[in-house]
């Protein structure tokens, strides 16, 4: 896991070739912090919330299954190397964590609950932003190989995966508290992550452009949400009104 989570939790088993200073080869692997740990901890916390809440419900309501495949799908591209580069029993634990769970989301959704899939409400188009994800992918990369294409394709994809999610509650008006948590912690989580890169810079020197830039934008997404949260939601609100 060493650009981003993993060039913290994602890191890529070929470095690119000599590496510039922003391009550590995967070997160099980042050392834990407390906001790395924070970030990955809120991120747990999200899944958790998220799987509760269509467990306990028996129901998909207010979650947009288009939003969960495309985090199936970030965390399948971004962690091919699980089983070709160990880094250690954490960061491997913690991807197959993210892979399991994001596919055992999809699967409650679109199978063991699929009659509560709110289709008419979640209809944002994936094509809008898998098409831009995969020509950044492959313009903007540290090497160009499959797996660091792959990498820097999950890292777009993550950027705006959340995206169909707030395109949906934006169309319905309203989110359920619970679903206001999910995505309060996923959004804490990448925010905590820019003070690890922010820790990062300063006490080893490393950069990585592409994570950086990818999480600005992805917690630029979560502004207006975060502000609506802590207005309403913990002043004791039921629902979360969105514009």
């Amino acid at each position: 896991r060493e650009r981003e989570k993993d060039r913290e939790l994602h890191s890529s088993p070929s470095p690119p070739p000599p590496p510039p200073d922003f391009a550590l080869s995967p070997n160099q692997h980042a050392k834990m912090n407390l906001f790395r740990l924070l970030g990955d901890m809120s991120h747990v916390l999200a899944i958790i919330l998220l799987l509760a809440k269509i467990w306990r419900s028996k129901s998909a309501a207010g979650i947009s299954g288009k939003s969960q495949i495309l985090f199936a799908l970030v965390y399948i591209t971004r962690y091919l190397d699980v089983f070709v580069v160990h880094i250690s029993l954490y960061n491997t634990l913690m991807k197959l964590l993210f892979v399991s769970t994001s596919c055992t989301t999809v699967y409650l959704i679109y199978q063991k609950f699929k009659a509560t899939l709110d289709s008419n409400h979640d209809t944002f188009r994936l094509v809008f932003v898998l098409a831009p994800c995969a020509v950044l992918a492959l313009a903007f990369n540290y090497s160009f190989t499959f797996l660091e294409v792959m990498w820097a394709f999950s890292i777009y994809l993550e950027s705006v995966a959340i995206l169909p999610q707030l395109f949906m509650v934006s169309k319905t008006g309203d989110a359920e508290n619970i679903t206001s948590h999910y995505l309060f912690a996923l959004g804490s989580y990448r925010a905590l992550y820019l003070c690890n890169w922010i820790y990062r810079y300063y006490v080893e020197g490393h950069t990585d452009p592409i994570a950086i830039v990818a999480g600005i934008v992805q917690t630029v997404l979560y502004c207006d949400f975060f502000y609506l949260y802590v207005t309403k939601v913990l002043h004791g609100k039921k629902l979360l009104q969105l514009p």
